[in-house]
């Protein structure tokens, strides 16, 4: 069988696969990346400038805990939107729920960036400050999971694992960018023009992640895996919650592998800058570049893992990836004690740069498989989004209300360990599916 591409030679069928197959993951890997910028970069700000503009107080830990107490609502309702959207997309399509998901979080980012503050006017700055989480998170909850589906549904045979691990790749280069345009901010501006008025300009360029993520999206081609089920289906009714009733296994085991992933991956970005800053008197840009060089050795870490788990399985990989990242606590938490900027580079880029993504590069595929195709995107987004409720979402406030109840880290360890622990269990009871037929 043969394809002809207009002003091209006629196209293998197997040649046609791997075109699609590349398109599906550039797609989804730019589309995360200008999406989840937005998402991240509340989490930035949030460690290092919203607490004190939108929640004003004498005493700054309480300033902290209410921004992360608001970060945490973004959290809340993405179930929400991993339900919604996710109904949508395996409904209408995979295409049409990426582009609204665009719209969603990155219209919400830009109008972060126009709200007047407390100062200015009182009590409401806040409410509407959690009224964009909201929308933030909602949009957040069929993204991730959609880009995921998108790109392993369309990839080649033996390949699930390289095309699962496009999105996360998006989303380490977004923390990368975001933490990057903030540390460029705080480096050129005075730090009264940066708290007056430079922090709103991150937020606002969400504007120019929405065209940019419309113009990548709208020629991404459904995968015919999900055109065959559409088509195989027909007029019958897939329930919003037909992927638990028919896989309840996969639900709980998504549930718990996401406790360490998620709740280590926002206990780096968010808790960690904010403590580097407020309790170890770390300058901003300092803090910042820890994060940045850990993300930019997460550019090589992901791909490697997925590709790995092609190989030898999507539970070896990441547990590997959860027990390192427990054990790493320790080491990790003496070396920020150092107070030395390159060693607490050093620990970022071993913990979150190095071991972190061996959870988060096989997670999108093994999730993906664990679903049949017609409730695949539901499945996946709602019960991943629970997990993010109970991990990542609270992790930053119960960090750090555990240290200023302890004043030392070792309550934050025990903590993380937990969180480690449940994933391990989640592995160890979930299924291997590397080798599993997707098109059954």
């Amino acid at each position: 069988m043969t394809t002809t591409i207009p002003g091209q030679e006629p196209l293998a069928s197997q040649d046609l696969d791997r075109l699609r197959a590349r398109r599906a993951g550039i797609a989804a890997f730019v589309g995360t990346v200008l999406e989840w910028y937005d998402f991240i970069i509340y989490g930035t700000a949030a460690a290092i400038v919203l607490n004190k503009v939108f929640f004003p107080s004498q005493d700054p830990f309480v300033g902290t805990l209410a921004i992360f107490a608001s970060y945490a609502v973004g959290f809340m309702v993405r179930p929400l939107g991993g339900l919604v959207l996710g109904y949508l997309g395996d409904k209408v399509g995979r295409k049409i729920t990426l582009i609204l998901t665009l719209f969603l979080m990155g219209g919400a980012t830009t109008l972060i960036g126009c709200l007047p503050t407390y100062e200015s006017i009182g009590v409401a700055a806040p409410v509407l400050l959690v009224i964009c989480r909201m929308i933030q998170g909602f949009g957040a909850g069929g993204e991730y999971a959609g880009a995921v589906v998108l790109s392993v549904e369309s990839a080649e045979k033996g390949k699930r694992g390289a095309a699962g691990a496009w999105p996360p790749l998006g989303f380490a280069m977004a923390t990368l960018l975001a933490n990057a345009v903030f540390f460029l901010f705080l480096a050129v501006l005075p730090n009264e023009d940066f708290m007056s008025w430079g922090w709103r300009i991150p937020f606002l360029l969400g504007s120019l992640c929405v065209l940019v993520g419309y113009l990548v999206r709208r020629h991404i081609e459904e995968p015919a895996i999900f055109e065959k089920a559409r088509a195989k289906a027909g007029a019958g009714k897939i329930g919003l919650f037909s992927s638990i009733r028919r896989h309840p296994r996969s639900f709980f085991v998504v549930i718990g592998s996401r406790m360490g992933e998620n709740g280590f991956s926002y206990f780096y970005t968010v808790f960690c800058v904010s403590y580097l800053v407020n309790n170890l008197g770390f300058d901003r840009p300092a803090s910042l570049w820890a994060v940045m060089i850990a993300a930019g050795v997460q550019l090589a870490a992901i791909p490697f893992y997925g590709r790995l788990s092609d190989r030898i399985g999507r539970r070896k990989v990441y547990g590997f990836g959860a027990l390192f990242s427990i054990l790493w606590m320790v080491p990790f938490f003496m070396m920020l004690g150092t107070s030395s900027t390159t060693v607490v580079i050093l620990a970022f880029a071993i913990g979150f740069g190095a071991t972190f993504p061996a959870m988060l590069a096989p997670q999108g595929s093994w999730y993906a498989e664990m679903f049949d195709t017609e409730f695949r995107l539901a499945g996946f987004a709602f019960s991943r989004e629970l997990g993010s409720i109970l991990a990542g979402g609270v992790a930053p406030f119960i960090a750090t209300a555990l240290y200023r109840w302890a004043g030392h880290w070792w309550p934050i360890v025990v903590y993380m360990g937990i969180l480690g622990a449940l994933t391990l269990i989640a592995l160890a009871l979930g299924p291997e599916t590397v080798h599993k037929n997707i098109e059954d």
